[in-house]
């Protein structure tokens, strides 16, 4: 099957459009039709050579589409349903997997394509590397069945997408890594497309003050929309120092949702006495956060959070119902939406950090 995409054949580098074919679905394999993909920092890291991917590769990673076909064994899922996909495939059977971490699976390779066998995509007889399993900027994707989970029909698609990783991502590292409790004080620095869920997540657990840390103020100004009680400008002052002024003496937790090792270690610089600082955002490979030992006398943490500690079988049908509900905002999550063409220049105005989310829609 041909397919259009985004191809990314050199790091750094830009993304190039165009034809790539899939394979057919084999055995617990499902093809999907891509009706939304959203853009993310995580695909920019890769493109800016922050993080290492072997090229050329398809990116994209958080979509939603339509199934198309499945392959031989597959039961979860039939042509006609909708379906979000994440980049936490999970093998079903590891001891991370059993205990119920499913976004810890370290064993990827069982539900990939085995060595020496067709590759999932090519182009010109010769493979094209798939991102996260996935390859989202493209009009179809070729994925094993444990890459997708289905989703009520009432959700549009193009909302749907932004649940497969920004959604997750926030919120999850909320309910399920730091698991929030009623009446505490959270932080969040950066109001990107994660800070905010960070942010609503806070308030549908029932967090005391929600302070929003960022630079600019349009995104500030959204982050109020999501939730947060008070708003903190990086760019006019000691961002620490008003946030400890705040809370009196420091937050129960802390959420870094940037990717830098400044603002780590100024999350947690910002906890209180037994606070937990949680960092989500992808700090770039060989960089060393640095925390004061004697910081930890004081029973203070400092933790990671990948794609929100998910089980996201169970948990995006709820992030679904709770958009249905009203309880949860997607469409003002989304900033615009684009075509595939245009997605070189949705990374571009993300570079500026105006926006929260730029979504790319198929017809």
């Amino acid at each position: 099957m041909r397919v259009r995409a985004a191809v990314l054949r050199e790091v750094p580098g830009s993304l190039e459009l165009d034809d790539v074919e899939l394979g057919s679905p084999g055995p617990r394999e499902v093809l999907v039709r891509t009706a939304a993909a959203g853009l993310c920092h995580s695909d920019l890291h890769f493109m800016e050579g922050k993080y290492p991917w072997p090229t050329p590769t398809v990116l994209g990673h958080e979509s939603a589409g339509v199934v198309e076909a499945v392959g031989d064994q597959v039961t979860y899922v039939a042509p006609g349903d909708h379906v979000i996909t994440c980049l936490s495939v999970y093998c079903g059977n590891c001891e991370q997997c059993l205990t119920g971490h499913l976004s810890r699976c370290p064993n990827r390779a069982a539900t990939q394509r085995p060595v020496g066998a067709a590759p999932r995509i090519s182009q010109g007889g010769e493979p094209v590397h798939q991102f996260f399993d996935l390859s989202s900027f493209a009009e179809a994707m070729l994925v094993h069945e444990h890459a997708v989970v289905k989703v009520r029909e009432e959700v549009p698609l193009d909302i749907a997408a932004t649940i497969g990783c920004a959604v997750m991502t926030g919120v999850g590292a909320v309910f399920n890594t730091a698991k929030v409790e009623p009446g505490t004080t959270v932080a969040v620095l950066g109001a990107g497309g994660v800070g905010l869920n960070c942010i609503q997540g806070a308030a549908i657990a029932g967090a005391g003050k929600i302070i929003a840390v960022d630079r600019l103020a349009s995104k500030l100004e959204l982050a109020r929309t999501f939730g947060a009680t008070h708003l903190v400008d990086a760019s006019a002052g000691d961002a620490v120092e008003r946030v400890l002024e705040i809370t009196g003496g420091g937050v129960h937790h802390s959420f870094e949702a940037i990717g830098l090792k400044q603002t780590a270690e100024q999350a947690f610089a910002m906890l209180g006495r037994g606070g937990t600082a949680t960092v989500i955002g992808m700090i770039p490979v060989g960089e060393v956060v640095e925390i004061p030992g004697s910081a930890l006398l004081h029973e203070k943490k400092l933790q990671g959070s990948s794609m929100g500690s998910n089980r996201f079988r169970v948990d995006m049908p709820r992030l679904v119902d709770l958009y249905l509900d009203g309880r949860l905002k997607l469409d003002e999550l989304v900033s615009q939406r684009i075509g595939l063409e245009e997605v070189n220049e949705g990374f571009e105005v993300m570079r500026t950090g105006e926006i929260a989310r730029s979504v790319i829609t198929f017809t």
